[in-house]
C-alpha cells in the first residue's frame, strides 16, 4: 500500500531539519566526502596562495563541511562553492549543491540565476587556467583548445546537476500531487459512503412508515366493521335471530378479509420483499442501490393495493354495518396510476373508518370528482343523531389516522383537509393531482 500525504508528513523522525534518519546519513557522508576533497585541494591552493598548508587545508575542511546544511540552505551551499570555484576546490559541493538547489521548492528565477552565476565562474576560472597553461607550454594544443575546454568543463559541471534535479523536483511534487488527491479522493469516499448509509437509513425508516400506515388502514377498517357488527349482533341477537345470523356472517367475512390481507402484508416481509431490519455493512455501490430500491419499493408495491373500481363494495360493507351513506361521482371514471388509486381509496376508507369510531348513526356523504388534472374526495358526516351513540361501540383510536391520509396525499404532491363542519359533522377533504411525481 502507499504512504498517503498525510502519513508521509506525519512520518518525519529525523533529527533537526532532517525527515528521516536515512537522509541526514546520506547528507553527512556526502559533507565528509567533500571536506576530504576540499582540504585535499587546499594544500596546492596553499601553495599558489603563499599560505601554510595546514591554512589551506583547513580552510578546505571548512568550505566542504557546508554541504552538510545542503536541504535547509541549498542557496548558500552553491554560493560558497561559487566562492571557492577561483582556488580549485569544492567540485562535488558544486555538483551536489546546484543538484539540491533545482530539486527544492525555490523559484525558478533564482535556481537559473545561481546555476548562470555558477556556469559563469566555472567557465572563467577553467579559461583562465587552461590559458596560463598554454602560455606556460604546459599545452600544446591550438588557440581552440582554450575555449573549447572552458565551455565544455563549465556545461559539465553545471548542466547535468541542474537538470537532474529539476527532474526530480518536478517528479516529486508529482508524488506529493497524488498523494493529496488520493487523500482527497479517500475522504469523499467516505463522506460518500455515510450519505449512503444515511439514505439507506431514511429509506428503511420510510418502509417501516409505509408498512405501519398500511396496516394500519387494513386493521382498523375490518377490526372497525367488525366490532360494529358484533354490537349489533349482540343487540338483535334475541329479538331477531335472522338478522344476527347476517351480522355473525357479516363479522366473519370481515376477520377473512382482515386475515387474508394481514397474510399477504406478512408474506411481503418473510419473502424480503419488505422491509429489513438487519443492518450489515455492505459496499458502497451496493448501499446507493440497496437505498435507491427500498425508497421506490411503495411504488412498486402498489400495484397490488385497492383501486377505486373497490370503491362501491367499501361503501356497501359500511351500509351493511349500518351506515347511512351516500356516493356521488362527478366527472368520467378513467384509469390512474396504481399509487394515486390506492390512496383515494384508503382516504375514503380511513374516513369512513374515523365515523364508525366517532359518529357512530350519522348520515355519511362520500363525493368523488374525475377532473382534468386531478382527482379530488371528500367524506362528510353529519351530526350523530344521539351524542352517547358515538361511545357506546367503546372503538380506540390510537390518533393515526388522520396524519396518516395527510402523507399518503402529501407523497403524491397532493392537498389534504380535515376538521369540523358547522352543522357539528366532520370533514375529510382530498386533491391528488393526476400527474403527480410518484405517479408520472
Amino acid at each position: 500500500m502507499t504512504t498517503t500525504g498525510e502519513e508521509h508528513t506525519a512520518a518525519g523522525t529525523g533529527p533537526w531539519w532532517w525527515v528521516r534518519w536515512r537522509g541526514a546519513a546520506l547528507d553527512a557522508g556526502l559533507a565528509l566526502a567533500s571536506a576530504t576533497e576540499c582540504g585535499i585541494e587546499g594544500i596546492p591552493f596553499a601553495h599558489d596562495a603563499g599560505l601554510p598548508v595546514p591554512v589551506g587545508v583547513g580552510f578546505g575542511l571548512i568550505a566542504g563541511s557546508v554541504l552538510l546544511g545542503r536541504r535547509r540552505w541549498p542557496i548558500a551551499v552553491v554560493l560558497v562553492s561559487i566562492a571557492i570555484t577561483p582556488a580549485q576546490m569544492g567540485f562535488l559541493m558544486g555538483l551536489v549543491g546546484l543538484y539540491t538547489l533545482a530539486a527544492s521548492e525555490l523559484p525558478r528565477r533564482i535556481i537559473g540565476a545561481l546555476a548562470g552565476m555558477s556556469f559563469a565562474g566555472m567557465l572563467i576560472v577553467t579559461f583562465v587556467r587552461a590559458h596560463q597553461g598554454v602560455v606556460r607550454g604546459d599545452v600544446t594544443m591550438g588557440d581552440w583548445f582554450v575555449p573549447f575546454i572552458s565551455i565544455t568543463t563549465a556545461i559539465g559541471m553545471t548542466a547535468p546537476p541542474v537538470l537532474l534535479g529539476l527532474y526530480v523536483g518536478a517528479r516529486r511534487r508529482l508524488m506529493e500531487s497524488l498523494r493529496e488527491r488520493a487523500d482527497s479522493l479517500e475522504r469523499e469516499l467516505q463522506l460518500l459512503a455515510e450519505r449512503a448509509e444515511e439514505r439507506a437509513e431514511w429509506a428503511r425508516n420510510e418502509e417501516r412508515t409505509r408498512i405501519a400506515r398500511e396496516m394500519h388502514d387494513v386493521v382498523a377498517h375490518r377490526v372497525s366493521l367488525m366490532v360494529v357488527h358484533a354490537a349489533a349482533l349482540q343487540a338483535v341477537a334475541r329479538k331477531d335471530p335472522e338478522k344476527a345470523v347476517r351480522n355473525a356472517a357479516l363479522v366473519g367475512d370481515m376477520g377473512r378479509q382482515a386475515l387474508t390481507e394481514l397474510r399477504e402484508m406478512l408474506g411481503v416481509l418473510r419473502t424480503g420483499d419488505g422491509l429489513d431490519v438487519r443492518v450489515q455493512p455492505v459496499p458502497l455501490a451496493a448501499v446507493g442501490v440497496a437505498a435507491a430500491a427500498a425508497a421506490s419499493r411503495a411504488v412498486d408495491d402498489a400495484v397490488d393495493g385497492p383501486s377505486l373500481a373497490e370503491l362501491d363494495e367499501l361503501i356497501g360493507q359500511s351500509a351493511a354495518a349500518g351506515m347511512v351513506v351516500e356516493l356521488s361521482v362527478e366527472g368520467d371514471a378513467r384509469g390512474y396510476p396504481p399509487d394515486i388509486e390506492q390512496t383515494a381509496y384508503r382516504v375514503v376508507q380511513e374516513a369512513l373508518t374515523n365515523v364508525h369510531k366517532h359518529a357512530a348513526g350519522a348520515k355519511t356523504h362520500v363525493r368523488l370528482a374525475h377532473r382534468l388534472s386531478e382527482i379530488a374526495m371528500q367524506v362528510e358526516n353529519e351530526c350523530p343523531p344521539e351524542p352517547g351513540s358515538a361511545s357506546d361501540v367503546h372503538l380506540p383510536s390510537g390518533g393515526n389516522g388522520l396524519l396518516g391520509m395527510k402523507e399518503r396525499v402529501a407523497a403524491l404532491g397532493g392537498v389534504f383537509v380535515s376538521g369540523p363542519t358547522e352543522a357539528g359533522g366532520f370533514r375529510v377533504s382530498a386533491v391528488i393531482p393526476v400527474f403527480s411525481p410518484s405517479g408520472a
